[in-house]
C-alpha cells in the first residue's frame, strides 16, 4: 500500500500555486495580480513559502493520507 497524498497534494498545490496562474503576490503594479501570467522574483519566494506552509500542515499535522490497493 502506497500512500499517495504527498504526490497528489504536491502537483494540485504546485498548479494552484504557480505565481501568475491565478493570482501573484506581490505583482507588478499591486500587491495582489490576478491572472496577469507574468512573474518577478518576490512573487516566486512568497509562493514558494505559501507551498511550504500549505503542504507541511496537511501532510504533518494535518494528517492526510491517500492509500490504494
Amino acid at each position: 500500500m502506497a500512500d499517495w497524498a504527498p504526490v497528489l497534494i504536491g502537483v494540485v498545490l504546485f498548479v494552484l500555486l504557480s505565481p501568475g496562474l491565478l493570482f501573484q503576490l506581490p505583482g507588478h503594479t499591486s500587491h495582489v495580480e490576478f491572472g496577469g501570467f507574468k512573474t518577478n522574483g518576490k512573487a516566486i519566494v512568497i509562493h514558494t513559502l505559501i507551498f511550504f506552509a500549505v503542504f507541511t500542515i496537511l501532510i504533518l499535522a494535518a494528517h492526510v493520507h491517500i492509500y490504494t490497493g
